[in-house]
């Protein structure tokens, strides 16, 4: 074949395709709002989350100095994007997942790890201390054992996971042209959350970083409860979580999540996950501290249609969330008894 000259707007690959998500306004959710709100778009991956960037720099990191090559296994325990992130960085550069999840994960994104060729191991049982993601992590360090040429892509501890989001930090500024004075991160293993603050403090900016985290949650000192929305706040302490270089955080329950998420929906056509709508409950929690004119951006995490069995699900929200009725409205009002 004739090599041809490949116009740069056209991607090499489908991993050239992760990043540089759209940054988009919210004009309508906070109609009346004194304060700028934007999104940054992470539902845009092609894999559909802010962990495509994260899986995506680890891989690239641990082939370029030697600690995975092709046809290694790598591991990780995740509650569902983390995993399909992997799963495609994984196939493309011809390597093996498996990945430890638990009762949490929704049947859409096992039907797509399955589909990407992911093995999938399911623990059954939380641990006394620390839940399901104890019992999760536990699993790994098993199979990191028994695997030969296998490998930890480590989302809780790789110094990689934060410095992922340097690069997703710089085009938030370069889209705002520097002018953001606050960011609401959700939590988990905290590495988008400390990426970002790292990133402010390096660069000198004076935008505050609001920590939006999980009612139930252990890792701003909460006691452990149980959660139903997976992909944000965790069961164990964070190895990144430095509460020095946050300005504040903010709780969220899960009936605030999927208040979020059908407020997204319905006023700026955004159909997001759990996290997402965690945000949003956020923002207009602390909506009093933010003056007038300020910037604020928040991310939207991940893609909708993975929570179409339960968010989305009328019947699911009045089981298993049945204060919902009283507390928001979804598009279209409730049609369940």
């Amino acid at each position: 074949m004739i090599a041809q000259h490949i116009p740069d707007t056209v991607s090499e690959s489908i991993i050239n395709t992760i990043g540089n998500t759209p940054l988009v306004q919210l004009n309508k959710i906070f109609e009346h709002s004194r304060f700028n709100l934007f999104g940054k778009l992470e539902a845009a991956n092609p894999a559909g989350s802010i962990k495509d960037r994260t899986s995506l720099f680890i891989l690239q990191q641990a082939l370029a100095d030697g600690r995975i090559k092709k046809g290694d296994t790598v591991i990780e325990s995740s509650s569902g994007n983390m995993a399909v992130g992997l799963a495609q960085a994984c196939l493309y550069y011809g390597l093996k997942l498996i990945v430890v999840v638990d009762p949490k994960l929704n049947l859409h994104t096992e039907k797509i790890l399955r589909t990407y060729g992911a093995r999938i191991e399911k623990v059954t049982e939380p641990k006394e201390d620390g839940g399901f993601l104890a019992a999760r992590l536990a699993r790994v360090q098993y199979l990191l054992i028994s695997i030969p040429n296998s490998f930890w892509s480590n989302q809780y501890g790789n110094k990689d996971n934060p410095l992922t989001h340097h690069k997703t930090m710089t085009e938030i500024m370069d889209s705002l042209d520097g002018e953001l004075d606050y960011l609401f991160v959700a939590t988990s293993t905290c590495g988008t959350l400390m990426g970002c603050a790292d990133y402010i403090k390096e660069n000198n900016l004076n935008t505050k970083i609001i920590a939006v985290d999980a009612v139930g949650s252990v890792l701003f000192g909460g006691p452990p409860l149980k959660r139903l929305i997976p992909g944000h706040g965790a069961g164990v302490p964070s190895q990144f979580l430095d509460t020095n270089k946050i300005h504040d955080y903010v709780y969220v329950d899960d009936v605030d999540c999927a208040r979020g998420c059908w407020s997204l929906l319905e006023n700026e056509s955004i159909l997001c996950g759990g996290s997402s709508g965690g945000m949003i409950s956020a923002v207009k929690k602390y909506s009093k501290k933010i003056e007038d004119g300020n910037n604020c951006a928040l991310f939207l995490c991940d893609r909708g249609e993975r929570y179409l069995d339960t968010i989305y699900n009328q019947e699911w929200l009045l089981k298993e969330l049945p204060e919902s009725r009283n507390a928001f409205t979804p598009l279209g009002g409730w049609k369940v008894a």
